[in-house]
């Protein structure tokens, strides 16, 4: 499902578990300068679900304002959807049922709490599942919960909104990582967002159904573990920019803090050093499962998994260089619900709150392949002063900028791979990428649009742009031919073009341009890259100004 479907919306009189919820509506009208806001006002009452690997969860808090909310309810279900998953790539009907079963209840306590909206995301095993999709539309019509499947690059994103949340980041950089039952998401942070994010399938429910084998020989099964915890890599730049420490969030680093007697506890974070891990791992291993919940009084679904957990956890922390981990005590579940509010409160700003969102998705990804951030940064500009002024011409949509935009910032990460036919290596790379904001469809219009900001346009034999459907061929035509046109105004990656003012006039299209010198390598770029405008509205593009007289 899509990031659009932000939140949905829980009758006000109680009504029996199986009618449908409905989805609130964005509303145009501006916020009051009070309390109340874009329809809603504090205080506000909402909920999240988290319906993950190994559990679903419920957290049901009361905002007194847009950061601050007092907890009303917080539920764990031990259902693990994860364990035929990540073994046979479907859910299980009896998982499935459980899961059914645990949100219809949710629902009604969220009723009972007088809650109106709420947001239920799924994570890894729902997402990688054949029968994802039944589950979903299980629960609409069994439960009436609205389920949204999100990425792991979304994952990452209301992870850190709930860190940001609770620990001060400063400007320091810090590596948050955070594992669940069947990923474990890595990202470099700041106060300022995250500068990159990747999503790896190393969850701690996943490595304990694709390692664990009855009858190994002890052991084997913790060395096995070490192997495969060893393949886990933070890119060398993060290690370069010296970060701070590590931050880790999940069910797993809280019960290994509750061991070490450093747990999180009255809003405040906990720690776990890393010689305290070790030592934790060495007893674990020493440890049946029964011994695990009977000694350390370790739930059944967590005492199988800790171990696993535990394992990466070193491994990141090795890789980091630190010596002792940070754990917070929110999550996945905490993220959502802050995130909705921030949507609910700020309703009249929806779209730009979005179009924020999606640029600092792309500029994370563009780090990660070395990019030029300043002429991406520059080219996203100009883009969408094209895009805004063009409106009348193109009649495209906010969602439409949103993908010009992020094809604006990653369309020249291929050189990563090699300057020859970087075009090419673009598209592969983001179409092989998650971005936060963006559904797998909207990823493949953006990797369509940087294979086309440069040398040929689209044509029937390009099989990646044939197989896209008439509208969104259509889409790419129109975006790309903006693209190609702001990159060529930042052809020597000097910024030297600092704004376009652009007339259309009958046949013709006139960009006027600012900046500073000639501007005439500028113009001659333009020349040869306007083709594809001129292809798709039928206008000539001339530039004015910038020397031209």
């Amino acid at each position: 499902m899509h990031r659009r479907i932000v939140w949905a919306c829980l009758p006000r009189t109680r009504r029996a578990s199986t009618q449908r919820m409905s989805r609130i509506q964005t509303s145009k009208t501006p916020s009051a300068a009070s309390a109340s806001t874009a329809g809603v006002a504090f205080p506000l009452r909402v909920g999240a679900i988290d319906v993950g690997s190994n559990a679903i969860r419920l957290l049901a808090g009361e905002f007194r304002d847009a950061g601050h909310f007092d907890t009303l309810a917080e539920e764990r279900v031990g259902v693990r959807l994860g364990h035929d998953v990540f073994v046979n790539g479907r859910l299980a009907a009896r998982a499935m049922d459980a899961a059914v079963e645990a949100i219809a209840g949710f629902r009604l306590r969220m009723e009972s709490l007088g809650i109106v909206h709420y947001r239920a995301v799924a994570t890894s095993a729902v997402r990688e599942s054949r029968n994802g999709a039944l589950f979903v539309e299980r629960l609409r019509e069994e439960a009436g919960v609205e389920l949204e499947v999100i990425t792991g690059a979304e994952e990452a994103r209301l992870v850190y909104v709930a860190v940001r949340a609770r620990q001060s980041l400063g400007r320091r950089k810090w590596i948050l990582v955070d594992l669940g039952g069947g990923s474990v998401e890595v990202s470099l942070v700041d106060g300022s967002g995250i500068l990159w994010s990747e999503s790896h399938t190393m969850g701690s429910v996943r490595l304990l159904e694709e390692l664990s084998v009855s009858g190994d020989e002890p052991g084997r099964f913790q060395r096995l573990l070490r192997e495969y915890a060893a393949t886990l890599r933070i890119p060398t730049l993060a290690r370069q920019w010296n970060p701070a420490g590590v931050i880790a969030t999940g069910g797993n680093i809280e019960a290994l803090a509750r061991l070490a007697g450093t747990a999180p506890a009255g809003g405040q974070a906990g720690s776990v050093g890393v010689d305290q891990l070790q030592g934790a791992i060495a007893m674990l291993s020493r440890l049946s499962f029964r011994q695990r919940v009977e000694q350390l009084g370790l739930r059944p679904d967590r005492a199988d998994v800790i171990l696993p957990a535990a394992l990466v956890y070193e491994r990141v922390a090795a890789l980091s260089g630190a010596d002792r981990i940070i754990v917070p005590g929110v999550g996945l579940k905490d993220g959502t619900l802050i995130d909705l509010v921030e949507d609910l409160a700020t309703h009249q700003e929806h779209e730009d709150r979005k179009d924020r969102r999606a640029l600092e998705g792309a500029v994370s990804l563009g780090r990660r392949y070395l990019f030029d951030e300043a002429h991406a940064a520059h080219v996203a500009r100009l883009a969408g002063s094209l895009f805004d002024q063009l409106a009348p011409l193109h009649r495209m949509q906010p969602a439409d900028r949103r993908v010009l935009m992020a094809a604006a910032v990653l369309h020249d990460i291929g050189i990563f791979v090699g300057h020859k036919k970087h075009h090419k290596h673009s598209l592969y790379l983001i179409s092989q990428s998650e971005i936060p904001e963006f559904t797998p469809r909207e990823i493949d219009l953006v990797a369509n649009l940087a294979r086309y900001h440069r040398k040929g346009v689209p044509a029937a034999h390009h099989e990646t742009f044939t197989r896209l459907p008439a509208e969104d061929r259509e889409r790419v035509v129109k975006l790309s031919s903006l693209l190609r046109i702001a990159d060529a105004l930042d052809r020597e990656h000097l910024q030297a073009v600092t704004a376009v003012r652009a007339r259309v006039a009958k046949s013709r299209l006139s960009l006027e341009l600012e900046g500073t010198g000639d501007l005439l390598l500028e113009r001659w770029s333009l020349r040869a890259k306007a083709d594809l405008f001129t292809e798709s509205f039928g206008m000539e593009v001339e530039a004015v100004g910038g020397g031209d007289g």
